[in-house]
């Protein structure tokens, strides 16, 4: 990772990290770092998306760019128009962060940046030389963009889906086109938190961050479905009758498996990452379906379908790509295709998984140490010996973030109570060596 780009992009404090006068950096940057000269920009519904959305199209501009904005319009739908233009598109948004924080995604052609082209971005932003070009003026790209989204949903072979659902947009960058989609659709869909203007509480207890409210209106209302987008819109998590969650990896699981046995499974495997439940690994394998495990990071998932050749991937946290369509994650799509699969199987989601055999696992965020701390000798040894004492079948994962000032601990074995024991005596183990 470099001063500016994390795991998924720019994203911090919009206040002191992610400013106006960086997004100008930024977009200055670009036809010189990418060589490519066309950009579109779309922004989330947060209250620092518009500012920033200008400062960086004024930036790319300066640089020699014809720019497009798309104003408030989904991460993927970006990520879309960006690989079918052969383009540059550029993401205001902060994702699943709270409303205070935004940030910038880049696409070339529709794949994120890679690292290189990250350290092209920050050399030339840190020469601190403003590029100066023949200007361009800024064109409206929003309907194209949108028109080319919705041919995606033709392509899935959609027809009037009949089932209710309730879709939970946080008040983000996909309330408006999933209300266009859901009234093609799947007219007894019910929609909320769908404000769409700039200043609403993007991610404020709601989407896919905040299951707890989906849980709550699926009970409340006695709906068989329900489905929750984070703020930008490439995120999933979804919930049944019962409340149970249904996490990025036991969607690839339903949507793979039936790939399967529909004949469609590009080479017959997945990628999940290396957090994902070792229960869902072994379901998918007893399915004689192959899992290919990448770091964690949509990035990452998308650069191993890459190479494996593989059409779905995806990761715990409701990131699911399916690449014969786009190649970042999309909740609104993925939320189709499980609507075609329930309407073509005339089962639920439970039934659908009914097979899985899920590990016990906890996921602690520890905020109170820097991340740093985990570079300490003492630490990487404790580390080596409780991966000894859990054995093969188990999963031990302690990381830093890349965009948050956090250091995330996950741990998962067949037997609760070690799982339980071994989190809380490494989650106290980490806190007494970053104090000192």
């Amino acid at each position: 990772m470099g001063k500016y780009f994390g795991t998924d992009g720019i994203r911090g404090d919009a206040t002191s990290k992610v400013t106006p006068t960086l997004a100008y950096s930024v977009g200055n940057t670009l036809r010189k770092a990418l060589n490519m000269n066309q950009l579109v920009i779309g922004m989330d519904t947060r209250p620092t998306s518009a500012m920033l959305s200008v400062r960086l199209a004024h930036g790319a501009i300066m640089g020699g760019m014809e720019v497009w904005n798309a104003y408030v319009l989904s991460t993927p739908m970006i990520a879309h128009y960006s690989k079918l233009r052969g383009i540059v598109g550029a993401m205001i948004t902060a994702s699943h962060n709270v409303h205070t924080d935004n940030g910038i995604k880049i696409f070339v052609k529709g794949f994120k940046t890679t690292p290189d082209e990250e350290a092209k971005i920050e050399k030339l932003m840190a020469a601190n030389q403003v590029i100066k070009l023949p200007i361009h003026t800024v064109k409206n790209g929003n309907d194209d963009v949108k028109i080319q989204y919705l041919q995606i949903y033709k392509k899935l072979k959609l027809e009037k889906i009949d089932l209710k659902a309730i879709f939970d947009t946080a008040n983000g960058a996909t309330s408006s086109i999933t209300k266009e989609i859901l009234d093609l659709y799947v007219p007894n869909a019910l929609q909320i938190y769908k404000h769409e203007g700039i200043n609403t509480l993007i991610n404020d207890h709601c989407g896919s961050t905040h299951m707890e409210t989906m849980i709550k209106e699926v009970l409340k209302k006695k709906y068989p479905v329900g489905f929750s987008f984070d703020g930008d819109g490439d995120r999933i998590q979804a919930v049944d009758a019962t409340g149970r969650i249904y996490d990025g990896d036991m969607i690839v699981y339903m949507i793979a498996n039936h790939m399967k046995q529909n004949g469609t499974l590009a080479n017959n495997g997945v990628v999940l990452t290396k957090m994902s439940n070792l229960g869902i690994i072994k379901a998918l394998k007893d399915k004689g379906i192959d899992v290919v495990l990448s770091d964690v990071g949509d990035k990452n998932v998308s650069l191993a379908m890459e190479e494996h050749g593989y059409c779905i991937g995806g990761e715990s946290s409701g990131h699911v790509i399916l690449s014969q369509f786009i190649h970042t994650g999309d909740g609104l799509l993925v939320s189709m295709y499980l609507m075609k699969i329930l309407n073509d199987t005339k089962k639920w989601f439970d039934e659908l998984t009914k097979d899985v055999k899920l590990y016990p696992i906890e996921h602690v965020n520890i905020s109170e140490v820097p991340k740093e701390t985990l570079k300490k000798d003492s630490v990487q040894n404790y580390l080596i010996k409780l991966k000894e004492k859990l054995g093969e079948d188990s999963l031990l994962l302690v990381r830093p973030s890349g965009t948050e000032n956090l250091i995330r601990v996950t741990v998962s074995h067949p037997d609760e109570s070690m799982v339980k024991n071994s989190t809380k005596d490494l989650v106290s183990f980490i806190l007494k060596e970053g104090e000192k």
